[in-house]
């Protein structure tokens, strides 16, 4: 494994879609970090995934594994980042740790199948590598903003509101993200960065979940094979937390048209901190100028007058993905633990749990009922 200040980390990249190619364009962007072997079942992909990791043109491309166990097998590798769809993901780091023990960035979720959350911590018990778990979310910079400056602008948080209002799923190859169960359902693929994002930003675990949810407008026309796709496209979850705080979850996937994609506020006795983010600059069309920059806004009780800040992103980190330079955040982060400076910020635990709060609010609003997590433990 690569070690010490001045070495570069081999990356292998399981998956070459749409966000894989986010994860190379941020590794690209690291001093000591280059995807040396990627793989992915679809050739094409992966060997155009090959080529913008040799930076277009301008180095090498990096090896196309004509398998999983091929790219294990790779000897310039240090690292590997899981992009693959997200029912294959408990499979493929089973594979990994049988066969090639090494640091591991994973997308959410981690997994998909409730029966597989009792298998992580075998899975990873005595694991001699660091294991990271992709929830990015907590990198944009108007977020951790916020996470930083919460308790001393609210005097302790009393209600959390995460609104994420946005596009459509986009298509996938094999359309995968179109059923629930390649995906664990709309609450598990898309809102386990919200669920973490409570987490973090509470600094407490949840004990409640309650959710109502359905799919109204998306996707109901399309037809594969004679399957409908059953993703839901909006929903509420309301979640009990072990301090006494509550956070709600507003989320609608028909809702393109809005100014920022979320907004997150947190209310205290002393006040209010809220975080306006926009979601994809290529989506933000030209004739309306330039797009929407993050904002920060501080509102205290007394004296009363909303303070707010603009939190801009790089440029170059806005031009790397979709994800307000976070996804560069993460790997900076990680490439660092793999060559032996700090530690995990994102564990297997954390990765689970926000699954688990996820499953929870599926089933809630599945079944009208809520779901108490605690008897879950």
């Amino acid at each position: 494994m690569a070690t010490g200040t001045q070495d570069m980390v081999n990356y292998g990249l399981i998956g070459c879609g749409m966000m894989g190619r986010e994860h190379i364009q941020n590794i690209n962007l690291l001093p000591q970090g280059r995807v040396s072997v990627v793989y992915d079942p679809v050739e094409d992909l992966a060997k155009s995934a090959a080529i913008l990791a040799g930076k277009d043109g301008a180095a090498a491309p990096a090896h196309v594994a004509a398998t999983l166990d091929d790219l294990l097998s790779f000897e310039d590798l240090d690292a590997v980042v899981i992009v693959s769809p997200n029912n294959i993901h408990m499979d493929q780091l089973r594979q990994i740790v049988a066969k090639r023990p090494m640091p591991i960035l994973c997308e959410k979720p981690l997994y998909t199948d409730p029966a597989d959350a009792a298998e992580l911590d075998t899975l990873f018990k005595g694991y001699p590598h660091p294991v990271w778990v992709a929830m990015e979310y907590r990198y944009m910079p108007p977020v951790a903003a916020l996470i930083e400056q919460a308790e001393q602008a609210t005097g302790g948080i009393a209600m959390l509101t995460i609104r994420e209002h946005r596009f459509p799923f986009l298509p996938k190859i094999g359309d995968w993200n179109r059923f629930n169960e390649n995906t664990g359902g709309t609450l598990v693929e898309k809102c386990c960065h919200f669920f973490d994002l409570m987490r973090v930003i509470l600094q407490s675990e949840p004990v409640r979940v309650m959710a109502s949810a359905g799919q109204n407008f998306n996707h109901v026309d399309e037809d594969y094979d004679g399957r409908r796709p059953d993703i839901w496209d909006n929903g509420y979850v309301i979640i009990d937390f072990a301090s006494g705080a509550r956070a709600m979850l507003e989320l609608c996937m028909f809702a393109e048209g809005s100014q920022y994609q979320e907004e997150i506020s947190a209310v205290g006795p002393k006040g209010k901190i809220e975080c306006l983010v926009p979601g994809p600059g290529r989506f933000w069309p030209a004739k309306l100028g330039p797009a929407p920059v993050p904002q920060l806004i501080i509102s205290p009780r007394a004296p009363k007058g909303p303070i707010t800040m603009d939190i801009p992103v790089d440029p170059t980190l806005l031009e790397a993905g979709d994800h307000n330079g976070s996804t560069f955040y993460q790997h900076q982060r990680f490439n660092a633990v793999v060559r032996g400076q700090g530690g995990v910020e994102v564990t297997v635990s954390d990765g689970a749990k926000a699954v688990a709060m996820g499953l929870a609010a599926q089933h809630s609003a599945a079944t009208g009922q809520a779901v108490d997590l605690t008897a879950r433990t």
